[in-house]
């Protein structure tokens, strides 16, 4: 065995029950999501990188719109995440019909949602804009209002893609995914290379080939769903036929995941609009490190889904020890992939700001803000949003959801506050108020793996 391999290892208190995945299969499961979300950061930074390059003013508004319209998104991955803890423990259990109805109830509850909020949003959008950043320059608010309505459109797209994605991921099947993903990007990418440099059409630009990606993503995804063959597939008749019970199931992690997800959201568009009243260079700032933070925390994002398979289908077998050794085991490893990540990203930032068209003040700050990022990313991270999703697969939902409240939206606000607006720290101050609710969060979600209190809690 190689030094790693021993390092990643739990000691031996938590050796005891089976452990299906190997570090093959884990391996299987983890590099094209690795490659899908690396996929999807690049095209991010992309965006950001070409709309730069029709002014700062157009950078801002697309950053401070991003924040909002992403509580819609990260709510619309809450249903899915929620129906695939659903779909993974009937897998472990072997029950493939009650997990063919599961995904297909997923893709109802999906349709629904998202259209509702689809219209909610067309129909309020534009007050909510200004009532989150009347203050902000006039240029700034038109390129949101723009940017906001055509990516609205997008919403029943976004929430379909998300559920089958997740149904797939269930299931261990990630190439899938990474293959759909792919071409929806490349589709992004050269859709926004047209809208900016050959339209000139601005936040327009990167906003319709973001829409247009999403729904070839979402027919494309959804058809592999309905023929899948292997393992689980949707069924028309299944997505038509309403059962409380199954939704009940799905609901039961859907709405403290979406809760969770979405107060995060929100607090930080709370934060958007102190930081709206910084200017436009530490809005731009704050765009861009937001695009370059996703980045670093790639291995972090990418574990989640892992998490919710490994540790899922352990439960649905009832192999709660199982559940318990991977809940120690897949921390580590998210450890040691964010360290090395970090290392080479940290490195290579000061080429990558370089090629984004923005003032040298601007840069400077997104240099810092993002080293910090870096730095403290691999000693917290791992232990809190994804050991997080592996709370939320065994079904202890509501303890993710009540530190997230505590965590990302109580004390990060009130950090940002003193740091950002008090000690005029701006951006930096912001940043420092997030690194610290990691370590909260860190802290409250290793005593509770340690505590076993999730052992108690039943999804199926």
């Amino acid at each position: 065995m190689s030094l790693l391999a021993k390092l990643i290892e739990p000691s031996q208190k938590y050796q005891k029950g089976q452990h299906p995945f190997s570090n093959s299969d884990l391996k299987k499961i983890l590099i094209p999501l690795l490659i899908e979300q690396s996929l999807q950061l690049v095209v991010g930074i992309a965006d950001t990188l070409m709309v730069s390059y029709a002014g700062e003013a157009a950078v801002s508004g697309v950053s401070l719109d991003t924040m909002f319209y992403s509580i819609f998104l990260f709510m619309f991955n809450a249903v899915a995440t929620g129906g695939s803890v659903v779909v993974a423990q009937y897998l472990g259990k072997g029950d493939i019909n009650q997990a063919d109805f599961a995904a297909s109830q997923i893709v109802r509850i999906a349709a629904i949602f998202s259209t509702a909020c689809m219209v909610l949003i067309l129909l309020t959008g534009k007050w909510i804009l200004k009532g989150l950043y009347g203050s902000v320059e006039a240029d700034v608010m038109a390129a949101c209002r723009t940017y906001l309505w055509i990516v609205t459109l997008a919403f029943p797209a976004s929430a379909l893609y998300n559920a089958g994605a997740a149904i797939f991921r269930s299931m261990g099947r990630t190439k899938t995914t990474m293959t759909v993903s792919i071409l929806m990007n490349v589709l992004n990418v050269i859709g926004n290379a047209i809208g900016v440099f050959a339209l000139h059409a601005g936040a327009a630009g990167v906003a319709w080939p973001t829409t247009i990606s999403w729904y070839f993503a979402a027919v494309v995804m959804v058809s592999l769903c309905f023929r899948s063959g292997k393992e689980v597939q949707i069924r028309m008749d299944l997505i038509l036929r309403r059962d409380m019970e199954m939704v009940k199931r799905i609901l039961h992690i859907a709405i403290p995941n979406g809760l969770e997800s979405g107060l995060f959201q929100a607090s930080k568009v709370f934060i958007g609009t102190m930081i709206a009243t910084y200017g436009t260079y530490q809005i731009a700032a704050n765009g861009i490190s937001q695009t370059l933070w996703n980045f670093s925390a790639l291995m972090t994002s990418s574990m989640g889904p892992v998490f919710i398979t490994v540790i899922g289908q352990c439960m649905g077998a009832g192999n709660k020890d199982g559940a318990e050794y991977y809940l120690h085991k897949l921390p580590r490893i998210t450890f040691f992939l964010a360290l090395a990540w970090n290392i080479l990203f940290g490195a290579c930032l000061p080429l990558i700001v370089q090629l984004y068209d923005i003032s040298a003040q601007t840069r400077q700050l997104v240099l810092i803000c993002v080293w910090l990022h870096c730095l403290f990313l691999p000693f917290v991270q791992p232990w809190s949003f994804p050991l997080s999703a592996g709370l939320q697969a065994t079904g202890d939902v509501k303890f993710s959801l009540y530190s997230s409240i505590f965590t990302s939206v109580f004390l990060r606000i009130i950090f940002t506050i003193i740091l950002g607006n008090m000690l005029h720290l701006g951006v930096i101050g912001v940043t420092i108020a997030m690194i610290s609710d990691w370590i909260v969060k860190a802290i409250l979600d290793v005593i509770r793996v340690g505590s076993g209190r999730w052992r108690e809690k039943r999804v199926i």
